[in-house]
């Protein structure tokens, strides 16, 4: 098995004195799309932002590739590392090309050339996310799915090893939903790179996803493939609620349901 690409040990977090997530010990493999799930409050995007390294944990350690996230150079880590907030900043008045364009800042700095190579990659990272046409455009302009694309480009133009992805599909109606998760789980394919993803949508998770994580409470509570995942003993132990699960018409793939009135 090839080392873990975030390791995890004993890692908690508290705010006020009060610790919110438990100590949790967790390996995250390389180049795999793994979503967290699991009820409101249960530190999903709390994790995500330890691993991002936008707060450190208040107990525990996390590696990244065998490093230590605190011996990290903040470039360098930004070149490993992509990470897509619940809430994205404000883009008013900047080009779709220009937000990608910032992606390539942890390869040159805020003073470095913006040479072929960066332009390559800014390119290439526009037609992936079908965002070709769309170079020119102002990012204030654009759909909600089309705005989540042009992040995701930014992110890309990062050349990362991994995405950190939180809620991206929160403020999507359902085509667009499946649109950038689509997206992401092709880009993992063809990059070889692996994705972080918090969802409150099972189902897209398990559709989308390799591997589910869920946490409540603050707990890790269950981990393992969709299909470990997708049954309604489990499900029932995540959410609180009773769930059943059918097969998918087509695929067959599970589905889960609320039970009852």
């Amino acid at each position: 098995m090839s080392e873990a690409f975030f390791h995890l040990e004993g890692v908690a977090f508290a705010v006020g004195g009060r610790e919110i997530l438990r100590p949790l010990t967790l390996d995250l493999a390389p180049g795999r799309i793994v979503a967290l799930v699991g009820p409101n409050g249960s530190c999903k995007s709390t994790l995500m932002k330890l691993l991002a390294r936008q707060q450190p944990p208040t107990a525990g350690r996390i590696a990244c590739m065998g490093r230590d996230l605190g011996a990290w150079n903040g470039r360098a880590f930004a070149r490993a590392v992509a990470y897509m907030p619940q809430f994205t900043p404000a883009a008013d008045g900047m080009t779709v090309a220009e937000l990608a364009r910032l992606g390539r800042f942890p390869w040159h700095g805020p003073f470095g050339r913006f040479g072929a190579a960066d332009a390559a990659r800014v390119a290439e990272a526009l037609a992936e996310t079908g965002l070709d046409a769309f170079s020119d455009r102002r990012v204030d302009t654009l759909s909600g799915g089309e705005r989540q694309r042009a992040w995701l480009a930014m992110l890309l133009a990062q050349d990362p090893r991994c995405l950190l992805l939180d809620e991206p599909t929160s403020a999507l109606d359902i085509a667009h939903q499946v649109e950038v998760l689509k997206l992401v789980r092709g880009l993992g394919r063809s990059r070889g790179i692996g994705a972080v993803v918090v969802l409150h949508d099972v189902n897209m998770a398990a559709r989308f996803a390799d591997e589910i994580v869920a946490l409540k409470d603050g707990r890790l509570i269950a981990r393992g493939t969709p299909a470990a995942i997708m049954t309604p003993d489990t499900l029932a132990e995540i959410y609180g609620i009773p769930i059943g699960v059918l097969p998918h018409p087509e695929s067959g793939e599970p589905i889960g349901y609320v039970r009852g009135p």
